[in-house]
């Protein structure tokens, strides 16, 4: 069996790559693994998804297989990943499952876990959800019968719940404020537009009717021109995008100029600090961040932590060190004093939030951050850790960081998952940042041919 897991649970094409068999053993072992040892009480799951069609064929597998491993299940239906993560903890289940492939389209789906509140899981509990994966398909596993099946119950109003949450965050009435949401036809389709309406703004819902088959297409925050337009045609402050299952959150300006992660971060950090709840002036953020927030946050007396790729190892990183806010470029941010894992409803809520209480554009405020041009080249190889280490590779590396010195940097990374070299390199300028890449992509090319 290959690794199940990539850097936000099990994901593939729905009833192809990802199987209601499959999704029935990932959710046993799952159980076994999480449920907690005190067998006094039966182990309760929270079951949640996003709006794709397959969702409802997946749910219905993970509710078998739960229930057939004795673990009563909460339905939760159809909320942003964050909202199951919240509601995991807020009922105090053993663990929480959502289905959603986020970004990706329609045909995909994925699994994503949570432990007992609501937090992602490690890499050693991923193996050892694997493990059983292996050991169930090979031996068969108990099954309780009679009373020892598990039950399940639909919470009907954990959407409110989650809304009155998101909302008594909120730092600052968000009155004044006019702004387009884009809903990417998702999760967030519903609990957006009341979370921003009850928190004080003017809000314009777009793609925000659902139909199983229309989630991320050409909308949310990996198509962000409609948002623009309709920012600009209804002269609203500034628009909103998030993904399928709502825990990102990008952002246009009231003239249609993309904010990214990074801007944002940067506007939560100051906000943060400014209120002196930015623990030890510090910002967690992946190595794929763009140097001009490093800078930015040097300049603003705030310590950057990098991580490696994937909101999971900024979480980590937050939990270990008591850190405040961590995120990532795509619009993953994480403030660990309200929520578990990315949310991007509540970051929307204080993006505004920060607008309202200094009377700033969105504009005005992302400027604290200059970007850097940024390139990144995949290159195909034939083997990922002879392309990425190779003398020739490392001489060219260090060549290019001794000509960029303090204005740019490199980056190279195996990919995960695929026979692929990332090149990353910012510089002053994008036919610098250009040529750069390129020099060092061809020494990869030339370590590591493809077959």
């Amino acid at each position: 069996m290959g690794r199940l897991f990539g850097t936000d649970g099990v994901r593939g094409r729905a009833n192809a790559d990802l199987t209601p068999e499959l999704a029935l053993a990932v959710a046993v072992a799952a159980a076994h693994t999480l449920a907690e040892t005190d067998r006094s009480h039966p182990p309760l799951a929270v079951v949640g998804r996003d709006t794709r069609a397959s969702g409802e064929m997946l749910e219905a597998a993970v509710v078998a297989g739960l229930t057939s491993a004795g673990a009563n299940v909460v339905r939760v239906g159809v909320l942003p990943t964050p909202a199951v993560a919240f509601l995991t903890a807020e009922t105090k289940a053993d663990l929480g499952v959502m289905l959603s492939a986020s970004h990706n389209p329609m045909p995909d789906n994925g699994i994503k876990l949570f432990a007992a509140g609501g937090h992602k899981l490690p890499d050693e509990i991923e193996e050892r959800i694997e493990a059983a994966v292996e050991a169930n398909a090979a031996t068969a596993w108990d099954r309780p019968t009679g009373a020892g099946v598990g039950r399940v119950h639909d919470l009907l109003d954990g959407a409110d719940h989650y809304v009155q949450h998101l909302t008594g965050t909120v730092p600052h009435p968000l009155d004044g404020i006019k702004v387009v949401v884009d809903c990417a036809n998702g999760a967030a389709a519903d609990v957006a537009p009341v979370a921003y309406r009850e928190a004080g703004a003017e809000v314009i819902a777009i793609h925000a009717e659902p139909d199983g088959l229309n989630i991320n297409d050409d909308c949310g925050s990996n198509h962000i021109d409609a948002l623009r337009e309709a920012v600009v045609e209804h002269g609203a402050h500034l628009g909103i995008a998030h993904d399928g299952d709502a825990d990102r959150c990008l952002a246009v300006t009231a003239d249609g100029v993309e904010v990214d992660g990074d801007q944002v971060m940067a506007i939560l950090a100051l906000a943060m600090r400014d209120a002196g709840t930015l623990t030890g002036d510090t910002l967690v953020a992946t190595v794929m961040s763009n140097l001009g927030l490093r800078l930015a946050m040097s300049a603003q007396g705030i310590r950057l932590v990098e991580t490696k790729v994937g909101d999971r190892y900024v979480l980590e990183e937050l939990r270990a060190s008591d850190l405040a806010l961590g995120g990532e470029q795509s619009g993953h941010i994480v403030m660990p004093a309200y929520a578990t894992t990315g949310d991007g409803v509540l970051t929307g809520l204080h993006l505004m939030a920060r607008m309202a209480a200094t009377g700033k554009s969105l504009a005005e405020l992302a400027a604290v951050v200059t970007k850097l041009p940024q390139v990144l080249i995949n290159v195909p190889v034939g083997d990922r850790s002879v392309g990425a280490a190779a003398p020739a590779v490392r001489a060219e590396v260090e060549r290019a960081e001794a000509e960029l010195g303090e204005t740019g940097r490199v980056l190279l990374r195996p990919s995960g998952t695929e026979p692929l070299v990332r090149v990353m390199v910012e510089a002053a300028t994008e036919q610098t940042a250009r040529e750069v890449a390129e020099r060092i992509a061809e020494q990869v090319r030339v370590a590591s041919p493809t077959p």
